[in-house]
């Protein structure tokens, strides 16, 4: 583990939400410097796209991460479990899947620091490739058509590289292709209550969630009416992950049932967990 890793406690991603009743990132920007870079990746769009092309560096250590802070039981755990999980990866690269909300850039960036990792959100190589802002200004100004062929083309050149954390968006899983890029590497599923995710996005707006925006109403009711419907429709999909990472699970494993005070070190020595359990299993069978 990379040694800026601290020890000072960091809140909840959940604070503040009500408690789940059934299963299912605010995000956040992404620099994109690295250190030493070991190759350049060309993301374009196809020739029905005005963009123009960028051109991102990857770094063979953590690049363009803010520094997490954990606890000091949390900061040991996190270390332990990347040094069992790294023989087993072989730089193979780690795809983060799940719906708008459930945490994949902030536990996508922990998971890349403790791995040594290159961290990528694909919404924001996505808003660099056709340069605009933002993935509801995407959909507002072409299609949400044009944003998934723009999304495809990014995993697939993302598929060609090694030793990143990749977040996805909530959508990505519903084309094959894609899963087609993603199983190159590994793929990890974030499975957040609906409740939980309808009540953060709630609180802090539906403004950039494209799927999200147009209903009027009650903030809480139109999120979570839409985010089951859209869960509904992907459940299948997101079940074809690699590993499973229940907040739901982890909430009874430290003896409560309140996913709203769950860490994100807490969600990502999970995702360790069950990144070494597939792994591992992996391994037996082969052998």
């Amino acid at each position: 583990m990379d040694a800026g890793v601290g020890l000072r406690a960091k809140p909840s991603v959940w604070a503040g939400l009500g408690n789940p009743h059934r299963s299912s990132t605010a995000r956040v920007p992404v620099s994109f410097a690295a250190e030493k870079p070991v190759r350049s990746l060309v993301l374009g769009s196809d020739c029905r796209s005005r963009c123009a092309k960028l051109k991102v560096s990857c770094s063979r250590k953590a690049a363009g991460i803010e520094k997490a802070y954990y606890s000091a039981d949390e900061a040991l755990v996190l270390k332990q479990k990347a040094e069992d999980v790294i023989p087993y990866l072989n730089d193979r690269c780690i795809y983060l899947v799940g719906m708008m909300g459930s945490g994949k850039t902030t536990v996508g960036k922990i998971l890349a620091e403790v791995l040594g990792y290159s961290f990528f959100d694909s919404d924001k190589l996505v808003e660099k490739a056709v340069g605009i802002s933002s993935v509801a200004e995407i959909f507002q100004l072409h299609s949400e058509a044009f944003f998934r062929d723009n999304e495809s083309e990014v995993l697939r050149d993302l598929s060609s590289m090694h030793r990143l954390v990749v977040a996805t968006g909530g959508g990505a899983v519903i084309r094959p292709i894609n899963w087609n890029y993603m199983k190159k590497g590994l793929t990890i599923w974030l499975d957040v209550p609906l409740d939980a995710l309808a009540r953060r996005i709630a609180a802090v707006g539906t403004a950039s969630r494209p799927l999200l925006h147009q209903e009027s109403g009650d903030p809480y009711a139109k999120a979570y009416a839409k985010l089951t419907s859209l869960f509904e429709q992907r459940m299948d999909s997101y079940a074809n992950a690699d590993a499973r990472v229940s907040l739901e699970h982890i909430a009874v494993k430290q003896g409560h049932n309140d996913v709203t005070i769950l860490t994100p070190s807490a969600i990502a020595i999970e995702a360790l967990l069950k990144m070494e359990s597939f792994l591992t299993e992996k391994a037996m069978v082969r052998n």
